[in-house]
């Protein structure tokens, strides 16, 4: 990769730490903040459901901008939002802070600020034969943020108090800003050194989408992506301390999550570079649905806690680059951030579902085992979906 490349890619996998890594942290303060709030976990699942849904509504919309105006003023506006709605979380007293912060403003920012934007501009700043690579070592960027970023949210939590950790955690945010405008910046330079493409319309690219049945199937295999690893997110610390466990396994298992989440992410991007996208994915989507019946049948220890989460972790946003490339390799680039985001936005109806149905399944019945049980159903029918995909690229020059 040339030089523009791998600086775009670096400001753009670290935009991506801090994005990804903060917002993985909320789990952690669930717990506390229920019982401060003195409101159920119901409400704070609805705001962490508001905040998927309003970023995969939004998602289409901001690559769209992206797309046409830059990136860099799409992420300047998130990195806006992503402070100010930590800030308004921890000013919160109630349902309502709670929803606005967390939810709406969250949820809008990382519509600006996370995989369709930023991968969008990596993948027009690299070559076609780097490019799934690439998204890998940028999506494993996401998960590095949730491996480093768990244990200083249970840190800021115990030192500071959730509405002291929450202001910290603003702060840390407003570091995407710089990131921002030197990967704009890169990425442009590097795209204006590639040949040109053929002229297409984003409306004739829509529509070109819309009649592609792999584009069917990616959009609704998505969905599945976000029910099961949101759900998991949110869910698991409190879970874990519903069966006996610390909170600060919880914080750990997150931990790992994201740590085999570099591996898994960054891995997913080499193969899909060198074997079908489409069997990887469905390959992965199985797997993830073995390894929850597995630990759900195993005994509940601390060993057989932290082996799912390095097996999840392993399985966790792969998703992401291969899906991701996908839609690069048989769409092209020029639409790559409107496109993908529209896929996402499927995502992000799945996490809405995954995680106001785990707290709302958790208040009705006291336990998890409903949406443990769905996540294994809906993980095999996407991996199903997945094997039908046609590859081929529809315009060879972009992809």
């Amino acid at each position: 990769m040339g030089r523009n490349a791998v600086i775009a890619l670096v400001c753009g996998a670290t935009i991506l730490t801090i994005a990804m890594g903060v917002r993985q942290t909320f789990g952690l303060f669930l717990s506390p903040m229920s019982i401060d709030l003195g409101t159920g976990r119901e409400t704070f699942a609805f705001a962490m459901a508001v905040q998927n849904l309003l970023w995969g509504a939004a998602q289409p919309f901001a690559g769209a901008a992206a797309d046409k105006f830059g990136a860099l003023r799409v992420l300047i506006v998130g990195t806006a939002a992503y402070a100010a709605g930590l800030v308004l979380m921890a000013a919160g007293t109630g349902a309502f802070g709670l929803h606005l912060g967390g939810g709406v403003l969250v949820g809008l920012a990382m519509s600006c600020t996370s995989f369709a934007v930023v991968l969008g501009a990596i993948g027009r700043a690299v070559a076609p034969e780097k490019r799934s690579m690439a998204l890998g070592v940028a999506s494993a960027g996401g998960s590095f943020g949730q491996f480093i970023m768990a244990p200083i949210g249970q840190g800021l939590i115990s030192a500071q108090g959730w509405a002291g950790a929450l202001t910290t955690m603003a702060v840390i945010a407003l570091a995407m800003a710089p990131l921002a405008l030197v990967l704009a910046s890169r990425s442009s330079a590097s795209a204006a050194a590639q040949a040109p493409t053929a002229e297409q319309s984003l409306g004739e690219a829509l529509t070109e989408a819309r009649g592609h049945s792999g584009y069917v199937y990616l959009t609704l295999g998505f969905f599945v992506c976000g029910f099961q690893v949101v759900f998991i997110g949110v869910h698991f610390p409190a879970y874990l301390t519903d069966v006996g466990f610390s909170a600060t396994l919880g914080a750990s298992a997150l931990a790992l999550i994201g740590f085999f989440n570099i591996i898994g992410s960054w891995g997913c991007g080499v193969l899909g570079g060198r074997y079908s996208k489409k069997y990887l994915l469905s390959g992965l989507y199985a797997l993830r649905s073995l390894a929850i019946v597995v630990f759900l049948v195993a005994p509940k220890t601390e060993i057989t806690v932290l082996a799912f989460s390095a097996a999840i972790g392993l399985l966790w946003l792969g998703t992401v680059p291969l899906t991701s490339g996908l839609v690069a390799q048989i769409f092209g680039v020029r639409y790559m951030s409107t496109l993908f985001g529209i896929v996402f936005f499927s995502h992000q109806v799945g996490s809405f579902l995954g995680v106001w149905l785990g707290g709302w399944a958790f208040d009705a019945t006291r336990s998890y085992d409903s949406i443990w049980i769905a996540s294994i159903i809906l993980g095999l029918i996407a991996a199903a979906l997945h094997l039908p995909i046609a590859e081929r690229p529809l315009r060879p020059a972009e992809a």
